[in-house]
């Protein structure tokens, strides 16, 4: 038999755990070290905390090595020391300077959760549920010097049916990612499949998201804001504000808006059943959980029976929250 495949993996969010575990779990491939993030103190006075990718690569015996940066001789000396035969990508969120990409003999390899080249980018996943995407997927491409511009080795499509949330659906995309991975290395490696440049005119890119991405700003149809709702789950979130404190709106739904105002009522609190919705730019967002900042989540009807002014409030004037990150 011939000698194993050396590689390398690069990550860093739980998501990508089935990434590795497939890879370890490939009889031709040794898996020679798991690449991802120094641990990282979560909050004020808490101890550092490992990566997803760290805590499992322990769990599976691969080593574990977490650089600052690539970019430094010591690091591509260290990588260029573990003699890869090709480096795998998975949500590693570091840059990989030139040195490393031309180190492998099969290159860099980057799985990215869209069908690339549409998405590019930090946020990939979120993107999609916000343009309402029928289908999304995830590609493999070989890494060059651009931000998910090299060519794509293989492709693989899931269908979206409308009611996915961002954290669920970048794990099915991963788990995806895994399995065209393992059907793609060794072709790739014995020089089988070609990579195929992308098509720059199909280019969208989704940049990092930030909290205040998460403000829902109320002339926006009731459809995309719960697009944004589903997107920004778990991070971050969709909510407004209300007398000057965040209101979390921790699940919500399209309801048909007809008799309101959508340019004139925008943002106002009305009933809906036994419960509440906001009138928006178009129909109307049904509120079936919230959270008050230093507050609880409730039902809506709870939240009702505790502040009964909340109907015919104006949500998202007048003040803003705290922006505590989470």
């Amino acid at each position: 038999g011939s000698a194993l495949m050396r590689v390398v993996f690069m990550g860093t969010p739980a998501a990508v755990l089935p990434v590795l575990e497939r890879l370890c779990g490939m009889g031709e491939v040794a898996v020679e070290a798991a690449v991802t993030p120094p641990d990282r103190g979560q909050g004020r006075g808490r101890r550092a905390e490992p990566t997803a990718v760290k805590a499992a690569a322990l769990r599976l015996g691969v080593p574990v090595w977490q650089p600052e940066e690539l970019r430094s001789r010591e690091s591509v000396g260290y990588l260029a020391g573990l003699r890869p035969d090709v480096i795998v990508v998975a949500a590693y969120r570091m840059f990989l300077p030139a040195a490393v990409l031309g180190l492998p003999a099969g290159g860099c390899l980057n799985l990215h959760p869209s069908l690339l080249p549409r998405h590019r980018g930090a946020s990939p996943v979120a993107s999609a549920i916000v343009a309402g995407d029928a289908v999304t997927g995830v590609s493999l491409m070989l890494m060059d010097a651009g931000m998910d511009r090299g060519p794509v080795i293989a492709q693989r499509e899931y269908a979206l049916d409308g009611g996915e949330r961002a954290g669920e659906l970048t794990e099915g995309l991963f788990a995806l990612g895994a399995d065209l991975l393992a059907d793609c290395l060794a072709p790739w490696m014995r020089g089988e499949l070609s990579a195929i440049p992308q098509d720059e005119a199909g280019a969208t890119v989704s940049r990092r998201l930030e909290r205040g991405d998460g403000l829902a700003d109320w002339g926006e149809s009731a459809v995309t804001l719960e697009r944004r709702f589903r997107g920004y789950d778990p991070w971050p979130g969709l909510y407004t504000t209300w007398g000057g404190r965040a209101l979390k709106l921790l699940e919500v739904t399209v309801l048909p808006g007809r008799g309101y105002d959508g340019r004139r009522d925008a943002g106002v609190v009305v009933s809906a059943g036994d419960g509440a919705a906001v009138v928006t730019g178009d129909g109307l967002l049904g509120l079936a959980r919230v959270q008050l900042e230093g507050r609880r989540v409730v039902g809506v009807r709870e939240f009702l029976a505790g502040y009964p002014g909340f109907v015919g409030a104006r949500l998202g004037v007048g003040g803003h929250p705290s922006t505590s990150s989470g």
